[in-house]
């Protein structure tokens, strides 16, 4: 099974280490060619409580990838009716 929703508590040390290594490979990638990373993808940008800073950073390092951010707060989704969050 995909891990596609992480908390940070799921994964282990090594496992943070490669996922900053992605993050340096991603910047050295856009930095270096006129391809960007993201382009032509959405990526979901989940927050259960608002906050100004981190959402506003999320979503124009997604966008400087060549991606699509949405957004979703915790008001916009029905988890407490049930409805999951998974890639399908």
């Amino acid at each position: 099974m995909v891990n596609n929703f992480l908390t940070g508590e799921e994964i282990s040390p090594e496992e943070l280490g490669q996922l900053l290594e992605s993050a340096d490979e991603l910047k050295r990638c856009r930095q270096s060619t006129d391809e960007s990373p993201l382009s032509g993808k959405s990526v979901a940008l989940i927050f259960e409580k608002p906050s100004t800073r981190t959402r506003i950073s999320f979503e124009v390092g997604v966008f400087e990838l060549g991606g699509n951010p949405i957004v979703l707060k915790g008001d916009d989704l029905q988890l407490a009716r049930g409805e999951s969050i998974r890639d399908t």
